[in-house]
């Protein structure tokens, strides 16, 4: 029987870099700050990114039903 993976190779494969959160263009801050929780996702289990994603979008929700912080339209 032929073996798929030698003894001395990994599993893993390598990962992607990871996007900063910063790179996004996102100006408004309220909105930079809660997708800036996503630069620790990588390092998060996996079993935890469910509650990640639902604090994020609860975040997100709370910047969109915010008054603006200009008084504007």
């Amino acid at each position: 029987m032929t073996e798929l993976n030698r003894p001395d190779e990994t599993a893993a494969q390598p990962s992607p870099d990871w996007p900063s959160a910063a790179d996004a263009g996102v100006t408004d801050p309220v909105v930079a700050q809660a997708l800036s929780r996503l630069d620790a996702l990588p390092q998060i289990p996996v079993a935890e990114h469910e509650a990640a994603y639902n604090g994020l979008h609860d975040e997100l929700l709370a910047a969109l039903n915010a008054e603006p912080a200009d008084g504007g339209a």
